[in-house]
């Protein structure tokens, strides 16, 4: 499936890199739970990446909803937005939180 497939869509999360970790190799802070969804496939050939709103303790995996997808254009990893409680966020908001 392509990551637009996903939209509104409820997926379990599995996170892999929770709130207030480092990025193991460019040691920045995840300021929002970060992961994947399991037994998907991205453009890189990867697992689809996603960013948690709206949770804001680290967690190990959540069911949320897909709310909307960040179109990388330097690569083929688009990045979905999801949210544990279903509210929509706007533009702007989405682009501040990630």
């Amino acid at each position: 499936m392509n990551a637009v497939d996903y939209l509104e869509k409820e997926v379990i999360l599995k996170i892999d890199r929770p709130l207030g970790s480092r990025h193991p190799q460019y040691g920045f802070i995840y300021m929002l739970n970060y992961g994947y969804v399991p037994d998907t496939i991205s453009g890189d050939g990867e697992e689809l990446d996603a960013y948690l709103i709206g949770k804001f303790e680290p967690v190990k995996t959540s069911s949320c909803k897909v709310i909307a997808i960040i179109h990388r254009t330097n690569d083929d990893d688009d990045k979905l937005i999801v949210s544990k409680n279903g509210n929509d966020y706007s533009d702007d908001a989405i682009r501040t939180l990630t």
